[in-house]
């Protein structure tokens, strides 16, 4: 039996549910997941490894009018996923309209000539009457190499999602070894947790402006002992992650815990800092600092 293996590109706006889709199809939590636009900044490549084939899925930062150099940075990397793909998941989210975001992503993928699957999200949100529109609409539109209703919270369809997936793939090797789930580090996961974490807990004015670095990790047969920094731009974004009597940033520390030691299997104290870094979005080197540039990327644009 031949052995096939590609890239697939999980693309689409922001708040469509790529991450979802990517932790459904993986079972396993590689994503963070908010309601939050712009949740995912870096590429993440989740592996998926089959008796017959492995997919590798790279979720994508969502397709945004960019307002700073941070913003520039995950589109480019979003259009370099979509360009370098065997196949690109177009993840729309169905109980929202076609917008102009969608006519300009429509006309990236209309430029790449790969095999684009749309991949219709949240139908458990829909009835079918509206569903069946939705289709047709979208059908007129493009067309597509296959159009997917599915629901990835549910995780509804996603099986043979996989099986037609796979009948695009090249016969090739596995790319990476059996056991691995993601091509991201174990600080890089710890970091988004944490960033989840404030993400859920603050309002407006923080989540776009954090970034976190682990600036130290030591483990024990039974405990982990963390120190991490979350960066701000402002010094009101601070005292807003650090609250009235340090109440907020005890909630996030707390909550990280919990995840970070489910993770573990056992115990985890973490220490939470944080620093001002004003207009660090803007700023090529703390952008590399903070792994969400590559060193060859830092160009003006």
């Amino acid at each position: 039996m031949s052995y096939k293996s590609g890239f697939i590109a999980i693309i689409g706006r922001p708040n469509a549910g790529k991450s979802t889709l990517l932790n459904a199809l993986l079972n396993e939590k590689i994503a963070i997941t908010t309601p939050k636009p712009q949740t995912t900044r870096n590429n993440i490549s989740g592996i998926l490894t089959r008796e017959d084939a492995q997919f590798i899925f790279t979720d994508t930062p969502g397709i945004h009018k960019p307002k700073h150099e941070l913003g520039k940075t995950l589109n480019r990397n979003a259009y370099t996923a979509i360009a370098e793909a065997d196949v690109n998941f177009w993840v729309v989210d169905a109980t929202q309209s076609f917008g102009s975001g969608d006519e300009f992503l429509l006309e990236k993928i209309k430029q790449s000539h790969i095999p684009c699957f749309l991949i219709l999200n949240k139908i458990d949100l829909l009835d079918k009457e509206k569903l069946i529109r939705t289709l047709q609409q979208w059908q007129e539109r493009h067309t597509f190499a296959e159009i997917f209703p599915v629901s990835a919270l549910q995780k509804d369809n996603l099986n043979d999602l996989l099986e037609v997936t796979k009948g695009y793939l090249e016969e090739g090797p596995k790319f990476f070894p059996d056991e691995m789930v993601s091509d991201h580090g174990e600080q890089f996961q710890i970091a988004e947790i944490i960033r989840e974490k404030v993400l859920y807990k603050t309002n407006e004015e923080v989540p776009h402006s954090v970034a976190v670095v682990i600036e130290r990790k030591e483990e024990t047969a039974t405990a982990v002992f963390l120190q991490a920094l979350i960066v701000v731009e402002r010094t009101s974004q601070k005292a807003i992650l650090i609250g009235k009597q340090a109440a907020m940033i005890r909630s996030i520390r707390l909550a990280a815990q919990k995840e970070l030691k489910e993770k573990f299997h056992k115990k985890v104290e973490l220490e939470l800092y944080v620093r001002v870094e004003k207009n660090w979005r803007n700023r090529s080197n703390k952008l590399q600092q903070f792994g969400y540039l590559e060193l060859e990327d830092t160009h003006e644009g």
